[in-house]
């Protein structure tokens, strides 16, 4: 087994997985993340912020505990790092 097939290989249903439909949380943190682009100040703006931070909070716990393969739940490693550093800023 290669390094792409063991990152992308779904343990499912043993399919190459590169892309999924974005779930709920992934829509949320999207969306809020545009409203945030568009109105970066003031009280729109911040409560978009922590809604972007709550939803990618939510999509990367979900995809480090049940991402159909080891890329996906890397990427989930990847957001929750990121959450993190910028937290502690």
């Amino acid at each position: 087994m290669t390094l792409f097939e063991w990152l992308f290989r779904n343990r499912r249903t043993g399919e190459i997985t590169i892309w999924q439909s974005p779930n709920a949380p992934a829509l949320v943190s999207f969306v809020a993340g545009a409203v945030a682009w568009l109105f970066p100040d003031g009280a729109v703006g911040r409560v978009a912020r922590a809604v972007t931070a709550g939803a990618t909070l939510v999509w990367a716990v979900l995809e480090l505990a049940s991402g159909v393969n080891p890329n996906r739940r890397l990427t989930g490693l990847g957001a929750l790092l990121s959450l993190g550093r910028r937290a502690l800023r």
